[in-house]
């Protein structure tokens, strides 16, 4: 990592990474670009590699430079490059000196001097070498340091014996032998460890361990240091204990006489328990596995770390469980705030806050050390025998609470923070604690304890809608009661009020001392500037939630570098993860107030060009990769109006990625689409809210959301109202018109399609207006106006054609074969879907028009009489429907093949296809197909003899079919009750 201050340098991908890294390993010394070129192509580079290469410097120094860095840093020397080391740091410089140094001490006899050279050489380290970062090359290069750094670890953990410092060492070489298990010198050092600290028997397991390791990796047996270890504990060799040093002259400050010389204190640092505490109660019972299993041969201490956004309650919690424990540590109870996150202060220091505990432990002042190491050293050795609780607050790095950390057992570290601390996840930690916002129950229990319960409980709905409001965050919570409890001629719902206006709601919640902004803005102030310009984008858009490819369009990068600067803002507690969505992509989502927040910022720090460009980007995907979802769900753009805003290139690899199963992509995204279609109408973006709407109808019709249908195309026919849209008008007023059909409310869905078709025509729009016609047409079905319908497709069928839409052609004369089966006219309708299924299988058209098109010739066989070709066709149409799972497809298909065996008298094998479709059609809520389902199955069950389960069934028909507004279907199924009636078995399909 490549730092300016505390702030990383974002470098971007592999081949950045990989040059930056070789320049690196050679500080001041010229990299030729030839091998730059064979470590970045590993040997195999194209022919535009040099040029590649200079790209990559190029933006390597942009990237510095963006941080403040005004001199060269990297500068052009033939044959190559050279990275100028002076007035900077390097790890691997400072590294190579302190071990050096280190070195220099052991020859001359001064161990502690060694010990703290070699101790801050190696806490350089933050991780495996040149981890991420690839080549041969490079590989070769990690692989030396990883030997160098063992190799120090070795040295400093011999110094440290030489100290007397085993006990302290014994967790980290067990961690250590656990990494390296074939490092003879790591494993001498464990074993005689574990002897000097009393653990005779472990140390012979430990030898034993390895020699089995030994044995069945390497097939030999340990050499001859360790075996010589190995027999010198059997006979308990004098030689191996530790040898203190002569004591110090009179009056010389030691560390032993510090030990020696303490009185034995017991402090209590804990801050009051916090008032009002409400709820955590699984929190509370996680924190206690850390004293719950704790006994007094603990060889570690044990750390928990309570981890969340701002303002959750983490400080809270763990003062609360602290007081909760006390008795459980006897020897005292620490606390320190580290302020990693205090604007007007800078974090506090591990050597300030060693220095006060040694004093509270009872150590006095002037015999508290001057060096850091010395603290530490002296610092375990007080805690070694004692068994006390250490609350540090508060905490940004690992680095800050490396050296407050006891070296054994019988002690508990809690910790609180914003960040994970991922160096803990490898520390065995008893509990880990991320708070989430509270429960509502909760979040109103907290209300009642500061504002009080009689009060809260008279106003339910408004205490609700108030911790809502709060986001149930417990700092928010806290400041909206005490501004109640503070005035109590106010009412719940008059906070409420005053809250419900988003622009206000961050006013509202930081005033007085304690202040929600003042909170999010320690953490703001943290990010780095790339991360902290996509949360403001972020708080731009109305989506619930969102995943990697919405903060790419927003910032106009790749995806994984925007997947990088999110994790980022989920590390900070600006986002949480929502989990893994259908199409395998991880959701993102704002807590409501950081959204506020962010929205708050993008207003004062982004000007209204980017903020709209910004939004912009984001709809003009949405818009691309549901138009692609649509025509890969559908087998093509048809049967579809398009505006004229013009698409977003999307990377095809992603884009497939998301549409493997389009209508999974259309269902994780449903809500945020809909969100999308809101906000574009609302900022005037007519063309692409309407546009967006289109292509979502696949969606609506396959998953029957017909709220949202309603609800996205209201919004954009406001929108292209305003501005004037006709094409748009038309659209929406089309689409509205199928809905309300759906709905079964045919005069509003005609007045709906007629507006569309008179808008369509002052548009010059004729295809759109033919798609209308198509629409009107099954309406005309529906109400039996057959002439009507008939002519409204042969209107529609050579624009079609003229189109190039083969799908809605053969849509055409596939209904046109219905009409004609309507009016008794089978042969006619055998010739119209005959032509239909050429058209689709010239075209390659979509399997539903296929099937839709067999399924009129099922129909045309049937109503001929040639039942096995009937029969034939609708099986072709079930396979068809179940390729495309389409439900409601096979209840149709299902309902045709139960009436051909009917009509062939074999009614015992209609019944459970007649049951079958009925329980798909019900699933669906499609009520007309329901209604012709319980027709014929009414009909069978009354000419079986079960008349009063058949009269159920033609009731139920005839009822849906009024409510339908379907006259034909209407009195087929009233005649069909007469027939029942009287006794009469109906002998057709009706």
């Amino acid at each position: 990592m490549a730092t300016v201050g505390e702030r990383p340098i974002l470098v971007g991908g592999a081949r950045q990474r990989t040059i930056l890294a070789l320049l690196l390993l050679s500080p001041g010394r010229i990299v030729p670009v030839d091998t730059l070129v064979d470590v970045v192509w590993n040997g195999r580079p194209p022919a535009t590699a040099r040029t590649q290469v200079a790209i990559v410097i190029a933006a390597l120094r942009k990237a510095i430079k963006t941080e403040g860095v005004t001199e060269e840093v990297i500068v052009t020397a033939h044959p190559g490059y050279l990275l100028r080391a002076e007035g900077h740091a390097l790890d691997t410089v400072t590294f190579t000196g302190l071990v050096a140094e280190a070195e220099t001490a052991v020859r001359d006899a001064r161990p502690a001097d060694a010990a703290r050279c070699y101790a801050e050489a190696l806490a350089l380290w933050r991780g495996p070498a040149l981890a991420g970062v690839g080549g041969q090359l490079v590989e070769d290069e990690a692989a030396r340091w990883e030997e160098v750094r063992i190799n120090a670890y070795e040295a400093m953990t011999s110094v440290q014996l030489e100290l007397g410092r085993h006990q302290l060492l014994l967790p980290e070489l067990a961690a250590t032998v656990r990494e390296h298990p074939l490092r003879e010198r790591t494993r001498y050092h464990f074993i005689l460890a574990q002897y000097r600290s009393g653990r005779r028997a472990e140390a012979m397991e430990s030898f034993r361990e390895a020699r089995r390791q030994f044995i069945d990796e390497l097939g030999m047996e340990p050499g001859p240091e360790l075996q010589e270890l190995h027999d010198a504990i059997l006979r308990d060799d004098p030689s191996l204990a530790y040898e203190a040093p002569a004591p110090a002259p009179a009056g010389a400050d030691t560390a032993g006489d510090a030990l020696g010389a303490r009185n034995r204190v017991v402090p209590s640092e804990l801050p009051p328990d916090v008032p009002g505490f409400a709820g955590r109660r699984e929190e509370l019972t996680a924190l206690d596995t850390l004293v719950d299993g704790q006994g007094e041969d603990s060889r570690a201490p044990t750390v928990g770390l309570i981890t969340g956004v701002a303002g959750v309650g983490k400080t809270g919690l763990a003062v609360r469980w602290a007081h909760r424990v006390t008795e459980r540590y006897p020897d005292g109870r620490l606390f320190a705030d580290l302020r990693g996150y205090d604007e007007h202060h800078s974090p506090t220091t591990a050597g300030d806050i060693l220095s006060r505990f040694l004093r509270s432990l009872g150590v006095e002042s002037e015999e508290v050390p001057n060096g850091l190491e010395d603290r530490i050293a002296l610092y375990r050795s007080v805690l070694a025998e004692r068994r006390v609780l250490l609350v540090l607050d508060n905490v940004r790095t690992f680095a800050q609470i490396r050296p407050l950390l006891p070296g054994s057992g019988g002690c508990t570290v809690l910790v609180t923070s914003r960040e994970q601390l991922e160096q803990l996840v490898t520390w065995p930690p008893r509990a880990r604690v991320h708070l989430g916002v509270l429960p509502e129950d909760e979040s109103v229990e907290l209300l009642g304890r500061i504002v009080g319960e009689a009060r809260i409980l008279a106003a339910p709905e408004d205490s609700a809608r108030l911790v809502e409001l709060c986001d149930r965050l417990p700092l928010a919570l806290r400041i909206a009661a005490a501004r109640l409890a503070s005035k109590p001629h106010w009412s719940v719902r008059h906070l409420v009020t005053r809250l419900s206006d988003g622009r206000r709601r961050l006013d509202e919640l930081s005033q007085g001392e304690s202040q929600i902004r003042a909170s999010f803005e320690l953490s703001y102030r943290y990010l780095h500037k790339d991360a902290a310009r996509l949360y403001r984008y972020l708080g731009l858009l109305g989506v619930p939630d969102f995943t990697a490819w919405v903060g790419a369009a927003l910032m106009d990068q790749d995806v994984l570098d925007a997947e990088r600067l999110i994790e980022h803002l989920v590390d900070a507690q600006f986002l949480e993860v929502v989990g893994v969505d259908a199409t395998g992509q991880l959701r993102y989502r704002f807590q409501n107030l950081m959204r506020l927040y962010a929205d708050e910022l993008a207003r004062e720090e982004e000007s209204e060009e980017d903020r709209r460009a910004a939004c912009d980007r984001v709809f003009r995907t949405c818009l691309t990769i549901a138009e692609q979802a649509h025509q890969r769900e559908s087998g093509g753009d048809h049967d579809i109006v398009h505006g004229d805003v013009p698409r977003r290139e999307i990377d095809p690899f992603l884009l497939d990625e998301l549409l493997a199963t389009p209508l999974e992509w259309f269902e994780a995204e449903r809500l945020s689409l809909v969100a999308v279609v809101e906000q574009s109408a609302r900022m005037g973006m007519d063309d692409l809210a309407w546009d967006l709407v289109m292509s979502m109808e696949v969606l609506f019709v396959s998953r029957n959301y017909l709220e949202d249908w309603r609800t996205c195309s209201d919004y954009a026919l406001t929108a292209a109202r305003a501005a004037g849209n006709l094409r748009g008008q038309a659209a929406m007023h089309a689409q509205l018109g199928v809905v309300e059909r759906r709905l079964r409310n045919l005069p509003a869905s005609i007045e709906r399609q007629e507006t569309a078709l008179t808008l369509y025509r002052q548009a010059g729009e004729a295809y759109g207006g033919a798609l209308v016609l198509s629409n009107l047409a099954f309406i005309d079905r529906i109400r039996g106006e057959y002439e009507q319908g008939m002519a409204r497709l042969t209107e529609a069928l050579p624009v079609f054609r003229e189109a190039g839409d083969h799908v809605a052609e053969a849509y055409a004369l596939h209904n046109m074969a219905q009409f004609a089966l309507d009016q008794g006219q089978p042969e006619a309708a055998l010739e119209l879907s005959q032509e239909a299924i050429r058209v689709c299988r010239a075209n390659a058209g979509d399997g539903r028009s296929l099937a839709l098109a067999t399924y009129r010739l099922a129909g045309a066989y049937l109503a001929l009489g040639r039942l096995d070709s009937a029969e034939e066709a609708f099986g072709e149409v079930v396979r068809l429907v179940k390729e495309k799972s389409d439900l409601l497809g096979l209840a149709h298909a299902l309902l045709g093949l139960a009436e051909t065996y009917r009509s062939a008298g074999a009614a015992e094998a209609a019944e459970p296809l007649y049951l079958e479709a009925l329980d798909l059609a019900r699933r669906h809520q499609s009520t007309l197909i329901e209604g012709q389902i319980r027709l014929g199955l009414g009909q069978v069950y009354c000419g079986s003899g079960r008349t009063a389960e058949g009269r159920a069934h033609l009731t139920a028909a005839l009822a849906i079919f009024q409510g339908s507004g379907s006259p034909p279907w209407e009195e087929k199924a009233a005649r069909a009750l007469e027939q029942a009636d009287a006794g009469v078995s109906a002998g057709g399909a009706g």
